[in-house]
């Protein structure tokens, strides 16, 4: 008869796997230090995993081959940060990072040096970790930056995430431990993902960071266990059990419990040598294997830190100092018009494909025909090739000319959508397709009303827009609130499941607020702000459609242009129909205003982000209160709200001697709180 193995010696052989596993991860992710071959490291995983199979009352939450168990998610559940995760104030050049510098030694009336850490600025996704004696209990996107949301499970994925915190020699494990930093997808597996993607069929993801997001966003964790996302750590959120004295110490210290830290991070002892840091990585971000847009620079002292404070959502003692956009020459090889939903014509550049800043460019928009003039932008031509904050490519200037040259651009007669007549008016820069029927224009307007801003109806990618009007399933957009599931299960690429989401998306969003509906509707010239005036003075759609133009222009920022537009809109008996079908399908509330309220008749101008609430949420209390909200500053402006990173508008309240507001005061006004 064969004897039972030994529980106790069983029970050791995995906690000494278990160990020796963690600490070749430690190593390899950490360190980047690997002393055993992939081929061993498999061994010893496939060991651990056969005996866990074996004696399945001793699998535990924290060991290796955990790292994949939960079941997909309905969805991510918030979770609340203990203390705020704050966004970074920018330097755009030398001088303010020098300024910077200054103003932390008037602050904190030192003459000397002050010494800080410099850090590369990941261009990831931010996240918390909470470690609970020791163990990975919670872990969160930053989202707002009081609440984000719980993705425990796919963190628990990321291999360079210790499930367990490791037991160094000199420091105790913390009872709790949060720890802030930044989830990547590195460049070379980005490249790989993409490729597999383009081999099965898939939309390919944009940058890095997008397919990191979408990856960590996943609700099954399975999927984001496919994708190879990393990770660097380097703030702290609230510590118990352990002290830093430095954010120095803290990055070597956290390394010790096997927290993966950038190894390029430094101590600088000024801010020359902050500037040189930047220079030295400005001209190394290529070499790195993520994407950087500029590095950060923490006064190095914990204990200064406190005494620096923080500034609504920014600390005074952090700033980010931004590489230059970068650019790239490339070929126009031909310049096509695009129709927008409101028929305006874009001419675009199909540009010979080309590498920048980690993203392959292929189109470029050329906004309009006088920017193309007084450019002299032309089929053939080399151009100089930018992307915007490293985002949205656009045409610097011509650096060659092409040889022949081409004749010069000209916009179309027709549109080339639908060959439906083109109107330009003189003394304007735009062309518009006439055609209410054309199908690109009813692409544009479906996108634009599902964007997150109007309806806010998930779901509505460019390949199901375009099918819903080839199909001739959405000629009008209250066409969207009669689709049925088995309609749209028909479609390509959309099963039973995905069917049944997009119409309880649309269902949804069916109780909304009248500003988002009229900002839906996409009248030329009306965008968020206008579209919150128009329902706080209007209150109802039936109102706004009969509202004269001298009635719209009383109302402040609507000069007659906008007037002429809102006017026409509802003048065209099509759209008056859509309006009114669209009223009978929704559920919208009115916009509450308060006679007499605070703000009775003040303007008011906000700058920078608020803690409390979104800026749509804010110009809503703005004009719920009886103010107005401007878009720019001047003598006539009462008050400004100032938030985190406020811009110029700051600066200009200054010169004027324009009252500012805290956000405090600004809720204090207001009444207190929501």
């Amino acid at each position: 008869m064969m004897m039972a193995a030994n529980p106790s010696k069983i029970e050791a052989e995995i906690q000494k796997l278990r160990d020796q596993i963690n600490h070749h991860n430690y190593l390899y992710y950490v360190l980047d230090q690997p002393e055993i071959s992939d081929a061993e490291y498999d061994k010893l995983m496939r060991r651990l995993e056969a005996l866990e199979h074996e004696h399945p009352e001793l699998v535990t939450a924290d060991s290796p081959t955990q790292r994949v168990g939960a079941a997909p998610s309905e969805k991510f559940a918030v979770v609340r940060h203990r203390t705020m995760m704050m966004s970074l104030a920018n330097a755009m050049n030398a001088e303010e990072m020098v300024e910077f510098d200054r103003r932390i030694k008037r602050f904190l009336k030192i003459e000397g040096d002050i010494e800080y850490v410099a850090e590369v600025k990941l261009d990831g996704l931010s996240v918390e970790l909470v470690y609970e004696d020791g163990k990975l209990a919670v872990a969160s996107t930053r989202g707002d930056g009081i609440n984000g949301e719980d993705v425990t499970a796919n963190v628990r994925t990321i291999k360079s995430v210790p499930l367990r915190l490791l037991k160094p020699k000199r420091l105790p494990i913390p009872k709790l431990l949060e720890v802030r930093g930044e989830v990547i997808l590195p460049k070379r597996a980005f490249v790989k993902l993409n490729e597999e993607r383009e081999r099965k069929g898939e939309p390919l993801f944009a940058n890095p960071r997008n397919a990191a997001a979408g990856s960590l966003r996943q609700l099954d964790p399975r999927v984001t266990a496919s994708r190879p996302l990393d990770i660097f750590l380097y703030a702290p959120g609230v510590l118990e059990g352990v002290e830093f004295q430095s954010q120095w110490e803290f990055l070597q210290s956290i390394k010790e419990y096997g927290l993966r830290v950038n190894p390029e991070s430094r101590v600088c002892r000024n801010v020359d040598e902050v500037l040189e840091y930047w220079n030295r990585m400005s001209e190394r971000r290529h070499e790195l294997d993520y994407d950087a847009d500029g590095i950060v620079a923490k006064v190095n002292s914990y204990a200064l830190q406190a005494q620096l404070g923080e500034v609504s959502r920014s600390p005074r003692w952090a700033i980010a100092y931004k590489f230059k956009a970068q650019q790239e020459e490339t070929r126009i090889e031909k310049i096509e018009v695009q129709v927008g939903r409101i028929g305006s014509l874009t001419p675009v550049a199909k540009l010979k494909p080309v590498q920048l800043a980690g993203v392959t460019i292929s189109s470029a928009s050329l906004h309009n025909l006088d920017e193309i003039r007084r450019k002299d932008i032309r089929e053939g031509d080399t151009v100089m090739l930018e992307r915007a904050g490293d985002v949205i490519p656009y045409v610097v200037r011509v650096t060659k000319k092409g040889h022949p040259r081409a004749p010069e651009f000209q916009m179309p007669k027709r549109c080339p959508e639908c060959g439906g007549a083109i109107v330009h008016e003189e003394g304007e820069v735009g062309y518009f397709c006439v055609n209410a029927n054309c199908p690109a224009r009813m692409r544009e307007s479906i996108r634009h009303f599902a964007s997150k801003n109007c309806m806010n109806i998930d779901g509505f990618g460019d390949k199901l827009v375009a099918q819903l009007v080839e199909s001739g399933l959405v000629k009008e957009l209250d066409d969207l609130y009669k689709l049925k599931q088995e309609q749209l299960a028909q479609l390509e690429r959309m099963g039973e499941k995905s069917a049944r989401n997009i119409i309880d998306n649309i269902d949804a969003s069916r109780k909304t607020t009248l500003d988002r509906v009229i900002n839906a509707l996409g009248i030329r010239h009306v965008g968020e702000h206008t579209a919150r005036q128009l329902a706080t003075r209007f209150q109802t759609l039936e109102q706004l459609a009969r509202a004269n133009e001298e009635e719209l222009r009383a109302i402040r920022d609507i000069g007659p242009e906008v007037a002429r537009s809102i006017r026409e809109y509802f003048d065209e008996p099509r759209n008056l129909k859509v309006v009114e079908r669209l009223a009978r399908e929704l559920e919208i509330e009115r916009p509450r205003v308060r006679a007499g309220g605070p703000l009775r008749d003040k303007s008011v101008v906000l700058t920078g982000t608020l803690e409390s609430m979104t800026r749509e949420e804010a110009e809503r209390r703005i004009l719920e209160s009886g103010g107005r909200v401007s878009s720019s500053v001047s003598r006539k402006t009462d008050f400004v709200v100032v938030g985190a990173e406020p811009g110029s508008k700051l600066r200009r309240a200054r010169e004027l001697g324009v009252k500012t507001l805290e956000e405090k005061e600004f809720l204090e006004m207001l009444g207190g709180g929501r």
